[in-house]
This record gives structure tokens, C-alpha cells and sequence, in this order.
């Protein structure tokens, strides 16, 4: 008999992140390559699950086509070498695909149909530029259901600066800056490569490499140069590609598994779901979405956002992060929140990025028994926000000194 069951987040890995584009190192790499690569890892790391236990293998992409299509749960399941008994299935909710990837999945077990399953997500935006097989009902437009600018990410997080004006650009560029800062800290302390899974790459004279780092850093940003650059979205404006993600590839993979599964298999599993929720708002100003999806899933777990102590949160926009803190009174550099960087150095890979803010979550509640919950977080194209929150395993009650 099914019984209800934790969630459990045993652990997750990725590629190192590539910029987008002819320069960046996975040009010549498949998209589905990449979610591989991640997911012959991920099982590699944990010999403790034989691979015909898994029930189920959950891949998003956003744009599902060409090397990114063929329902990619299914095709890299069988491409990364798993039994052919082993399913799999694509999902899309634009970038919060692999978040949405872990809480099918998590759900799935949760109601205990399934014991195991992975869930991750993969973007070559390189290949496949945002929403560029896309071909959007005129009905948006035409009956104005959405404002043509919701189309263009960079055109909703200007509106969130028009919609609290005491979101200054200087506060933006800040975050920026200290995100570079933070990834590089973390580079330096060793914090981020456990995590990642090298791939094999070549370049366009045919040579060959490893790709072994996130390649889209820029360590040096000082505030002088973000104040100096271009504002691509709006004249005068105050989004500018130092406090936005760059375009970029890569893939992330993350296993799951019931109390049950763990504890047959001394599985030592890293966080524990607690709760989740999505939420829709308008899509013209969509960087706001994590706020209300984020204020759901406290309430599912009955916790209120003092309980949170750890955030991950999708850098999209530094100015889509500090919107979400200043509603909930968070400063902009409290030290709980991304304390490792954020996609605006390492890169947003849509539908890839859920998993590496559980990936980066999980490796922080290692080092910090005093946290018991975290959360991870992002605003989604269209009009919408992911919320996932975890508990802390290695919690233990203690306050720091």
C-alpha cells in the first residue's frame, strides 16, 4: 500500500554554467549533452541507488526543440546509460522548469507512487535564444490580456524600478557588484566546484578541452563600471547587463527520494521539503512573482519569513531580488541571503536554474546546524514566482556565536 511520505533532496549536481553564444565554450556541445553529462554524474555520486529503482527522470527545458526536444526525461534517461524500464518526461514552466521538475517529482513521492526519481533541468540558450521557436497567440496583444513589453524580460524588471521608486539603480548596481564579489569568495574557499560535473568540449578549431568553471565571472566589477554601462531595455534607464543574468548554457540534475527508499538504502539525504507554491501576477511586471508565491508556501509550512534562515533566490535581476526582500523587510546585503553569488555571475540557464539554488542551499545547511529551514525562490516569465522551502537535516538547535 502507497503511504504518504517525506520528500527528500539526497543531492544534486551540474555542469559548470557557459556563456551563450559562437564564444561560449558549449557551442558546439548538444543541449541534451549537457543533461547527460549531469545525469551520469549525479548517479556516479550516489552508488547507494541502483538506477533501476528509479520510478521516475523529470528534465525542463523552455525551449522544447531541436537538441533540447524529445521529451528529455525519456531520451537522456536512455542516453545516460539508465535501464530502458526507467521513464521519463519533459516539463516547461520557463525558468522555473527544474523547480518545477523537483516539485512534481517531490509531490509525486510525497503521495507515495514513486521511491525515487530525478528531476533537474537544461537550457542551451546559445542554440535556442529565449522565446525564439516561440510564436505567442496575437490574442495577447490584440484583446490586451498582456502588454507587449512582458515579452522582454529586461522591459518588466524596468517596470519594477517605475513601480517603487525607492528601489534606486544604485541599490541595484550594488547587488551586482557584490554578487560578482561573493561568487569569487566562494570560487576561492572551494565551495562551489564539489558540486560541479566536467564536460568535454570543443572549440571551433576542433580541439578539445574540459569545462570544469562557470565561465561568465567578472570578479573585478567595481560600482564605477556598472555606472557606466549602457541601459539596453530603455533610454536612461536602470537595468544594464551588469545587474542582469547573462544568456548562458548548462544543465543541473538533482535525485529525490521517500523516507522509505532512504532509509532501506542509508541514503544521508542533504534537505528535506517542506513546502511549496507558484503564483501568477501580471506578466508586464512578472519579477514580483516570488513575493506572493513565496508568502503561500510559508503559510503551507505554517512558518513566517523570520523562520527562513537562508535564502536562495534567482538573480534574474538584482532589481526582481531586492523587491522581494524589501517587501518582506530584508536589507539588501543581509548575509542569509545568496551568500554564495547568484545567477548574475554565474549565469541563469532558465529552465536549468531551480536546482542550482537547491544545489547551493544544500551545500550551505552543511556548514550551518544553527538554520533549520531555507528558502530557494525565482520569478518566472509570464507572470509568475516559484517557491520552494526546505528543512535543515543537519539542524540542531544552537545558536551560533
Amino acid at each position: 500500500m502507497a503511504e504518504i511520505s517525506d520528500v527528500f533532496f539526497v543531492d544534486g549536481v551540474r555542469t559548470p554554467f557557459g556563456r551563450a553564444g559562437e564564444k561560449g565554450m558549449y557551442w558546439n556541445t548538444r543541449a541534451d549533452d549537457l543533461a547527460v553529462k549531469a545525469t551520469i554524474g549525479l548517479m556516479e555520486r550516489n552508488q547507494a541507488v541502483p538506477a533501476d529503482r528509479i520510478d521516475d527522470v523529470a528534465i525542463a527545458a523552455t525551449s522544447q526543440t531541436g537538441d533540447q526536444g524529445l521529451t528529455l526525461g525519456r531520451s537522456v534517461a536512455i542516453l545516460a546509460g539508465l535501464p530502458q524500464t526507467v521513464p521519463g518526461l519533459a516539463v516547461e514552466r520557463m525558468c522555473a522548469g527544474a523547480m518545477t521538475s523537483v516539485t512534481t517529482m517531490g509531490a509525486s513521492i510525497g503521495v507515495g507512487m514513486y521511491d525515487l526519481a530525478l528531476a533537474g533541468g537544461v537550457e542551451h540558450m546559445g542554440h535556442h535564444p529565449i522565446g525564439g521557436n516561440a510564436d505567442p497567440n496575437p490574442r495577447f496583444v490584440a484583446e490586451k490580456m498582456v502588454d507587449p513589453g512582458a515579452l522582454n524580460m529586461g522591459v518588466t524588471a524596468e517596470r519594477i524600478f517605475d513601480r517603487f521608486p525607492h528601489l534606486t539603480k544604485e541599490r541595484s548596481d550594488r547587488f551586482g557588484m557584490l554578487s560578482q564579489h561573493k561568487v569569487q569568495a566562494a570560487y576561492d574557499a572551494g565551495k562551489i566546484q564539489p558540486d560541479l560535473v566536467s564536460v568535454a568540449i570543443k572549440d571551433a578549431e576542433g580541439a578539445w578541452g574540459l569545462a570544469t568553471e562557470d565561465e561568465g565571472r567578472r570578479p573585478q566589477t567595481t560600482m564605477e563600471d556598472l555606472a557606466a554601462l549602457k541601459t539596453p531595455f530603455r533610454p536612461h534607464g536602470r537595468v544594464t547587463a551588469g545587474t542582469s543574468s547573462p544568456l548562458t548554457d548548462g544543465a543541473t540534475m538533482s535525485l529525490l527520494a521517500g523516507g522509505g527508499a532512504v532509509k532501506e538504502l542509508g541514503l544521508a539525504p542533504k534537505m528535506r521539503m517542506v513546502s511549496f507554491a507558484f503564483a501568477g501576477v501580471q506578466p508586464e511586471i512578472m519579477g514580483i512573482g516570488p513575493i506572493p508565491s513565496t508568502e503561500k508556501a510559508l503559510k503551507k509550512a505554517g512558518l513566517s519569513i523570520s523562520d527562513i534562515g537562508l535564502f536562495e533566490l534567482n538573480e534574474a535581476f538584482a532589481i526582481q531580488v531586492i523587491s522581494l526582500l524589501d517587501h518582506f523587510g530584508i536589507a539588501d546585503d543581509d548575509p542569509r541571503v545568496n551568500q554564495w553569488g547568484g545567477a548574475i555571475a554565474l549565469g541563469h540557464p532558465l529552465a536549468a536554474s531551480g536546482v542550482r539554488l537547491m544545489i547551493q542551499l544544500a551545500a550551505q545547511f552543511a556548514e550551518r546546524p544553527d538554520v533549520r529551514y531555507g528558502l530557494t525562490a525565482m520569478c518566472v516569465g509570464l507572470g509568475q514566482g516559484g517557491s520552494v522551502i526546505w528543512e535543515n537535516p543537519h539542524y540542531d538547535g544552537k545558536k551560533r556565536k
